[in-house]
């Protein structure tokens, strides 16, 4: 089979995709099936030996009476040590199989995680947009779970199921044919009417995935907007809201189980028709002296252990069919190819410009343009402030930038006259965003201390140069009023500091990073005015110091920002109307002096 037909067929099977994961854990998983295969040759071999033991007590041979009429149970002793033996020795042997196969289940789930985070990771704002967080949450807790518990069930009781019918079929061939063949075709029959229900139970736990997203999304919006809850009193509103979708997920659960409940007994009463063939022909055999009572009682044995297994695979096709939408659901993800893809340039050494070049662009990618035809030019080292309405484009337009989101049509271009232009989907992304740091306007800090969020973009920063970085950002007073300085913890999402102080730790951040292109996308909107001049003049002096000047795109919303920077333009409609000085435009822009409340 050539690699493209193999491609197309482990991508039509999602689960078989999850399963090939096994193929990074060789040593355990083959260890895992040579001890499962020891306990279920022993456990046949088990009931073997009942059947001998059985024909021995028939014949008067288990316990026999001396000379002297005294009884001898040794032969009788034999078999109970043997068997106890046997048992015990299968018992450490499955003990040592179900250890091994719970590693092997939390390496398969730890990996499948890892994979989900790190694609969710090199995803675009656009894909993040589309999908909430709860549906990421629920592929990397539940779908994962069932895969994990799916394929963990799977390949244990298929190989072992395998094991059992060759093994319990040939020992009833030796007995007679007829014995073993009526048993293969009724298990054939069964299972193919198992079969027959699996798509089913695959769209009906689609479903209940779904309605999980719902839970999920809402439980996850009830922490995270705790604030907004309590401020509007919307308690009761959400939770109501919250009991909709956690009833239709039951619901759907419901449906899953009645349709199982209706649907998966028939086929199991089919394959258990298996028991009563091998005692009604096995009786038979007894009868006309073709078969030994102990064989009967062995063959019994082997049928209800054969049977009980392929009833377990009825079980098991249902938990497979729930683990094969959820591999579905996960595989989504996995598959998704970001749109935006590295290049392979280091962009121009010395200080960055920027120049946008006839630039349209749609947030979604579903050709809505928010940007349209729009050029504009910022030399190295200047500070431009921009500024709009509300949905104007200006934070798609700081999003361009460090190629969070992608141009549909035009050029943008980082650089210099000097050391010339690059377009920056020509740029290698990791050196990209290390010299472009968009700063947007929700301050999002990490649950953990106040030190190791600045570190985020300095690891090896000292903490004289985390103080000085609080300073450069007019934050310099926070830590006096920290009780644990910069070991303090910010809590989640950094709830335990202001707005402002959310948002001057953030800047400080920024700052650490060193980067050459400082982009704010109203990432001062919680400071008043003189705390925010007092940031931008720090970051003007810190231009003196550099070897490279910092260029700084200012979103501004309060004329403070606007007077700060040395030009000023005006973003309407996805387009530039104005652009110039501020005593410029005070007297020339009409839609400038609307904005600015002038």
């Amino acid at each position: 089979m050539g690699e493209e037909s193999t491609g197309g067929f482990m991508r039509r099977s999602p689960l078989l995709r999850c399963l090939a994961i096994y193929g990074e854990m060789p040593g355990r998983f083959a260890l895992t099936a040579i001890l499962l295969a020891a306990v279920n040759l022993a456990l046949v071999a088990q009931q073997v030996m009942v059947g001998h033991a059985v024909q021995e007590a028939q014949h008067g041979r288990l316990v026999v009476a001396g000379a002297d009429g005294i009884l001898d149970y040794d032969r009788a002793w034999f078999w109970v040590a043997l068997l106890l033996g046997l048992s015990l020795a299968r018992a450490v042997v499955q003990y040592g199989a179900g250890l091994l196969s719970l590693s092997i289940g939390q390496r398969l789930l730890t990996t499948l995680r890892e994979r989900i985070l790190v694609q969710i990771q090199r995803l675009d704002l656009s894909y993040h947009w589309r999908h909430g967080v709860g549906e990421m949450v629920t592929r990397m807790t539940r779908d994962a779970d069932k895969v994990r518990d799916a394929l963990i069930n799977f390949w244990r009781q298929i190989f072992e199921t395998g094991l059992i019918v060759l093994i319990s079929l040939g020992l009833l061939c030796l007995y007679s044919p007829w014995l073993a063949l009526v048993p293969l075709i009724l298990l054939v029959a069964g299972i193919a009417m198992l079969w027959r229900q699996a798509d089913a139970l695959v769209a009906l736990d689609r479903r209940i995935g779904d309605a999980y997203d719902a839970v999920t999304q809402d439980l996850s919006e009830g922490v995270n907007g705790v604030r907004v809850i309590k401020a509007f009193s919307l308690g009761e509103a959400r939770a109501e809201r919250f009991r909709r979708h956690v009833d239709l997920f039951r619901a759907e659960a419901r449906a899953a189980i009645r349709h199982a409940s209706r649907r998966v007994p028939l086929p199991q009463t089919v394959i258990a028709l298996s028991h009563a063939w091998v005692l009604g022909f096995g009786a038979c055999m007894v009868a006309q002296g073709a078969l030994g009572l102990g064989a009967l009682v062995a063959a019994m044995l082997v049928v209800n252990t054969l049977v009980l297994r392929i009833e377990g695979i009825g079980r098991l096709l249902q938990v497979i069919a729930d683990a094969r939408a959820s591999a579905a659901r996960i595989w989504e993800v996995l598959d998704a190819e970001p749109v935006i893809r590295s290049g392979a340039r280091p962009l121009p050494a010395g200080p960055l410009g920027l120049r946008l070049s006839h630039v349209a662009a749609s947030p979604l990618g579903d050709g809505a343009a928010v940007l349209h035809d729009l050029s504009l030019a910022i030399q190295p080292g200047e500070v431009v402030a921009l500024v709009g309405a509300t949905g104007s484009g200006k934070s798609i337009l700081t999003a361009l930038l460090p190629r969070l989101v992608e141009v549909d049509a035009g050029r943008v271009e980082l650089g210099s006259d000097e050391a010339g232009w690059q377009d920056v989907r020509d740029t290698e992304l990791r050196d990209l965003r290390r010299r472009v740091h968009v700063l947007p306007q929700e301050s999002f800090l990490f649950s953990d201390t106040l030190a190791a969020n600045l570190r985020l973009c300095a690891p090896d920063a000292t903490d004289a140069q985390l103080r000085e970085a609080l300073d450069r950002a007019a934050a310099g007073e926070l830590l006096d009023r920290l009780g644990d300085g910069l070991a303090t913890r910010v809590g989640d999402r950094g709830a335990t500091l202001s707005g402002g102080q959310r948002q001057r730790v953030c800047l400080a951040r920024a700052l650490l990073a060193d980067a050459d292109l400082l982009v704010l996308d109203d990432a001062t909107s919680a400071l008043d005015a003189e705390t925010e001049r007092r940031a931008i003049d720090n970051i003007r002096s810190l231009r003196a110091g550099r070897a490279r000047p910092i260029t700084m795109l200012i979103v501004a919303s309060r004329l403070s920002t606007a007077l700060a920077a040395d030009r000023v333009i005006v973003l309407a409609g996805g387009r530039i109307v104005a652009e110039g000085p501020h005593r410029e435009l005070e007297r020339t822009s009409a839609a400038y002096r609307a904005l600015m409340g002038l």
